[in-house]
Order: structure tokens, then C-alpha cells, then sequence
């Protein structure tokens, strides 16, 4: 993994499109490319015209490679004594504040504290790293403006699978385990079930465990997507998980590269998912996350029959 440090500018930026999903209405960003290097991750889709990319002689499709602002934390500080607006704020959005290169510059930790030293601010964590446990101690004196929430994208028995396209995220397991320790000390949770990759997390008894799983956690909403096939997502999680000789969850990634596959896939989702809320938490503390373009009509239409917990984007 190759570490780059870019400037970028401010700190703490408005996000309409995760206010509409229902996360927060500001986001804090640490850099601009994840050290975690999931396969499947939209970010390079969405920042590919950044000119760091030419800048720093990379490709915004490549991996292999992390970008941070190390003076990120002073400008997220200035920013949350300046808003006069202090509702919401997600660290992180488009990158992960605990990935390794962020946590040899504590970047998640100080953010956080930056954030919480000015009043009224509330925040959600997002992570997929387990090193966010490192920081309850700053969380719990601040418990109830914080909500702590680690990504599960699969059940403990995938970790072999995820570990090809999640390679330097936390195993499932040790996310489990630093989300259970959030609930044991009484701070704040909430379900990040995403992306459910078909073959690897999206059969029924799969969900059921995940849910119950947050439940328990005491988690107070429940996210979920389907994995988002912008840019090279699929192609490179296909080949990766080839590479690794897992060829049933490759052919499983490779069939929803067609548009009535994928579309097929969402249903299902949808509907285990909701199945699986009822049956253990609440529908409507499901918050699925749904971009209707790319279903087929007939696919939308059946989901629109019953969208008991789908934002529609």
C-alpha cells in the first residue's frame, strides 16, 4: 500500500445526498482514497475527477493505494467552531477514518474530538475497522452525541471470503466484537449491513443473523444496500474473487453484471431484509438505501407494493 498525503479544502461539507439517505446532513473526509481497498467500494466512481488523481500520477481506478490530508483534523476544527448549523455530521462519507494509513495519524480520533468540543454538534462513526474501540474511552464521555457503527458486509463464516475483497478492513468477527463492546459500555449504535454481495451475504439465513446480530447490539436503525456497480466494481470483485478460486461467489458477482440479474438480486434483498426486521426488530427502523434506476419495471413495481423501510434515492 502506497501512502499519499493532499490538501484538501475544509473540513466539515454539506452532503445533500446522505442528508436525503438519512445519515447525517454534514461529512467529514480524511483523504480521499482508503488504505482498507475493498474491491467493490463507489468512492473511485464518485471522486474520479479529482485532479489529486493527476496530480499524483494516479489512476482514480487503480488500487494499491490510500490518499490523506494529515492537517485534516485543524480544519475540521475551525469548521465546527465557524457553522452556526451543528446537527449532524458523518466521519466518514467516501473514505474511512480508521483505515490503517488514518490510524498511524489518529485522523478518526482527532476529527472526533474536534467535532466534540463545540457544543450541539451530534456525530456518526462509520467504520469498518475494529481500531475504532481505541477511542470508546473519548466516545463514552460524549455517549449521547455519538453513534458508533461498523460496516457488516457478511457473517463471521464469510471472513474468508471478504478478506479477498476487504483487504485490510477488520474481519467480521473483530467487528462484531467492537460493536458489541459499544453496546456493553452503553454508547450508541446503529446497523450498517452494506453492500450485501450476492453470493457472499444476501441468503435469507445470512440477513436473519445480521439483524438479530444489531439487535442485540441495541441498534437503534438499521442500513442496507445492494452493492453499487459504479465504475469497476464488479469487474474487479469478480476477478479478485476468481483469482482467490472462490468461483461461485465470482459467478454470483458476474450474473448481476447484466441489468435484469442485478435488478432480480435488489428485489430479493429487499425482501429478506424486511422479513428479517419484522421478524426481530421493527420495519420501520429499516432504512434501506435504493437508486431505482437499473431495476427492471416490473422489479419496481413489486417493491413498491410493499416499501416498508426503503428510501428511494
Amino acid at each position: 500500500m502506497h501512502n499519499y498525503t493532499y490538501t484538501l479544502g475544509g473540513g466539515i461539507h454539506r452532503s445533500p445526498e446522505f442528508q436525503k439517505k438519512g445519515l447525517a446532513e454534514y461529512a467529514v473526509n480524511v483523504g480521499l482514497r482508503c488504505g482498507h481497498d475493498c474491491t467493490y467500494c463507489s468512492s473511485r466512481a464518485m471522486l474520479r475527477c479529482h485532479t489529486a488523481f493527476q496530480e499524483l500520477g494516479r489512476k482514480a481506478f487503480d488500487t494499491g493505494y490510500s490518499i490523506v490530508d494529515p492537517d485534516i483534523p485543524n480544519k475540521v476544527a475551525q469548521d465546527a467552531k465557524r457553522l452556526r448549523r451543528r446537527v449532524l455530521v458523518q466521519i466518514c462519507t467516501t473514505v474511512d477514518a480508521w483505515a490503517p494509513e488514518a490510524q498511524e495519524l489518529q485522523l478518526g480520533r482527532r476529527c472526533l474530538e474536534a467535532i466534540l468540543a463545540e457544543p450541539d454538534w451530534t456525530v456518526r462513526i462509520l467504520t469498518k475497522n475494529a481500531a475504532v474501540t481505541e477511542d470508546f474511552d473519548l466516545i463514552k464521555k460524549h455517549r449521547d452525541r455519538v453513534l458508533v457503527g461498523l460496516s457488516l458486509t457478511g457473517t463471521p463464516d464469510k471472513d474468508h471470503v471478504l478478506a479477498v475483497v476487504e483487504p485490510h478492513a477488520s474481519p467480521i468477527s473483530e467487528r462484531m466484537s467492537a460493536l458489541k463492546k459499544a453496546n456493553k459500555l452503553g454508547l450508541r449504535t446503529y446497523g450498517m449491513l452494506c453492500p450485501l454481495l450476492p453470493g457472499v451475504a444476501d441468503a435469507p439465513a445470512q440477513i436473519d443473523q445480521l439483524v438479530r446480530f444489531v439487535k442485540d447490539c441495541g441498534a437503534e436503525e438499521v442500513f442496507s444496500e445492494a452493492v453499487n456497480a459504479r465504475g469497476n466494481s464488479l469487474t474487479l470483485t469478480e476477478q479478485v474473487l476468481r483469482d482467490a478460486e472462490f468461483l461461485a461467489e465470482a459467478e454470483a458477482i458476474s450474473a448481476i453484471r447484466k441489468r435484469a440479474v442485478w435488478s432480480q438480486y435488489v428485489v430479493a434483498l429487499v425482501q429478506n431484509i424486511q422479513r428479517a426486521m419484522r421478524k426481530h426488530m421493527a420495519a420501520d427502523k429499516l432504512r434501506f438505501l435504493l437508486y431505482p434506476k437499473g431495476l427492471a419495471e416490473k422489479d419496481c413495481r413489486a417493491i413498491k407494493k410493499d416499501d416498508t423501510g426503503v428510501v428511494w434515492l
